[in-house]
C-alpha cells in the first residue's frame, strides 16, 4: 500500500501540473489595470476644472454660472504607464486653459525628461527612438528628440552661466580630453571643469567650459568667465602642473596660493624610476608629505634628493628637488583640511564618472555637444548627495594656525 506521503507527493504533482501562472498575461493585466486608473482619475480633474470655469456643475441651474459645455474632444497622452485617452471639456465662450495639462502637450513631463537623460547620457538618437517605443508604445521622432535637447541644452546653458555668490576658499580645477569631429577628421577637444568648498564647507561645481586645449588662453578665459559670475575668496587653487593654468592663475588670482597635486607629482616622478625601486621610492615620497609641518617636510626632501642620488636616480632627484615645493602649500592651512587639499582627489573622482558617461558616445559631432554632455553629468551630481553634505570646517580657517600665521613664520 502507498503511504500517505507518496499519495499526498503525486497529488501536488498533479496540482502542480494543472495550475500555471501566465506572468506576462498577468503584468499585461496589471499595466491595463494601471493606465485605467490614470486616465479615469485625469479625466475626472480635467471635469473638475471645467466645473471649477463654469462656476456649476454639468446640468446645474444657477445665477452663478459663467459659461457652459460643449462637449468633448480626444486627446492622447503618453505617459509612464502608456498612452492614454483624454476627454478634453469644450466651453461655449470661455477658452478651456487646464492647469492639469498644458496645451497641445502629448507626453508626459517625466517622459520628456527620460528622452533627454537618455541623450545626454550618451545613448545615440536612433536608439532614443527604439527605447521611447518599447517603454511607451509610441515612436518619437528625430525632431522631436532634437527640440527636447535644445530645451535641455538652454536649461544647463541657464545653470552655467549662474552668478556665483559669496567666497571659496578653496578651488579644484582640472580638464578632461574628448574627441569631436571636424571637418572630417577626428580631434581632441579639452573641456574644463571647477569646482570649490564655500564658506559653510560644502562643495560645489562653479563651472564648466569648452577650450580647444588646456593652454594659457583656454584657461585664462575659462578663469575670466569664473570671476565675470563673482569667484571670490579664492586662497588655494589645487590642480595639476599646467603652465598655462599657472600663468592664468597669476593674472586672475594673483593672491592665491597654488597646490600642485601630490598624486601627479608623484606619478612624475615614478615615470623615471626603474621597477624594480617603485616601492622603494613611493615610501621616501610619501614620508615627505607626512611631516608634522612645513620645515620638517622641506628637511625630508632635501633628504629624499640626497637618498635617490645614491640610489643613481639623478633625473628621479631633479624632479623632486624642483617641485617638491609646490607640494607643501597645503601646510598654510589647518591641519584639518590637509588630507583633502594635498590632491586633486575631489575633483579626479567627478572626473572619472564623466569619462565613464562619455566614453559610450565616442566621439562627439562638435565641442560644443561635449561641453553640454559634461556640464549636464555635472549639474546632476551637483545636485545630488555630493552638494548636500559638509565636506570641511572652513571656520577653521580664521584661527591662528591659519594662512596668517604660516605666512609669518615663512617671513
Amino acid at each position: 500500500m502507498k503511504s500517505n506521503k507518496e499519495r499526498a507527493a503525486k497529488k501536488a504533482l498533479r496540482m502542480g501540473e494543472v495550475v500555471r501562472i501566465d506572468t506576462a498575461e498577468i503584468q499585461q493585466h496589471v499595466d491595463q489595470v494601471v493606465r485605467d486608473t490614470v486616465e479615469e482619475t485625469l479625466n475626472g480633474l480635467l471635469e473638475a476644472e471645467a466645473d471649477r470655469l463654469c462656476r456649476a456643475e454639468r446640468y446645474e441651474r444657477t445665477a452663478e454660472r459663467a459659461d457652459t459645455r460643449a462637449g468633448h474632444y480626444p486627446r492622447t497622452l503618453q505617459t509612464r504607464v502608456g498612452a492614454v485617452e483624454l476627454k478634453m471639456p469644450k466651453l461655449r465662450r470661455l477658452p478651456f486653459e487646464t492647469a492639469i495639462i498644458e496645451r497641445y502637450r502629448r507626453r508626459e513631463t517625466s517622459v520628456e525628461e527620460a528622452l533627454m537623460e537618455m541623450y545626454l547620457a550618451g545613448v545615440s538618437v536612433r536608439r532614443v527612438e527604439d527605447i521611447s517605443e518599447a517603454l511607451w508604445g509610441t515612436r518619437v521622432s528625430t525632431g522631436t528628440v532634437s527640440n527636447l535637447n535644445q530645451q535641455m541644452y538652454e536649461r544647463i546653458e541657464a545653470w552655467r552661466n549662474r552668478p556665483i555668490a559669496g567666497a571659496y576658499p578653496y578651488v579644484y580645477l582640472d580638464g578632461i580630453w574628448l574627441k569631436r569631429s571636424w571637418g572630417g577628421e577626428y580631434q581632441n577637444v579639452a573641456v574644463l571643469v571647477a569646482i570649490g568648498v564655500n564658506e559653510a564647507g560644502y562643495r560645489e561645481v562653479l563651472g564648466v567650459a569648452e577650450g580647444l586645449k588646456e593652454d594659457h588662453a583656454s584657461w585664462l578665459g575659462f578663469l575670466r568667465h569664473l570671476k565675470a559670475r563673482g569667484l571670490a575668496g579664492v586662497r588655494l587653487v589645487v590642480s595639476d602642473k599646467c603652465v598655462g593654468l599657472l600663468e592664468a592663475l597669476g593674472e586672475c588670482y594673483p593672491a592665491a596660493l597654488w597646490q600642485r597635486c601630490v598624486v601627479h607629482f608623484y606619478r612624475n616622478v615614478m615615470a623615471v624610476v626603474p621597477r624594480g625601486k617603485l616601492g622603494t621610492v613611493t615610501a621616501m615620497l610619501r614620508a615627505i608629505h607626512a611631516q608634522e609641518d612645513r620645515v620638517a617636510a622641506a628637511e625630508k626632501s632635501q633628504a629624499v634628493v640626497a637618498k635617490l642620488k645614491e640610489l643613481k636616480l639623478s633625473q628621479a632627484a631633479q624632479i623632486v628637488a624642483d617641485g617638491a615645493e609646490e607640494t607643501l602649500r597645503f601646510y598654510a592651512f589647518p591641519r584639518e583640511h590637509w588630507r583633502s587639499l594635498r590632491t586633486n582627489n575631489p575633483l579626479e573622482r567627478i572626473m572619472r564618472e564623466i569619462r565613464r558617461r562619455t566614453r559610450v558616445v565616442g566621439c562627439f559631432p562638435d565641442g560644443r555637444s561635449a561641453l553640454m554632455l559634461v556640464a549636464a553629468r555635472l549639474r546632476h551630481i551637483a545636485g545630488s548627495r555630493w552638494g548636500e553634505r559638509r565636506y570641511l570646517k572652513v571656520e577653521r580657517l580664521e584661527e591662528p594656525s591659519g594662512v596668517a600665521a604660516e605666512g609669518a613664520q615663512e617671513a
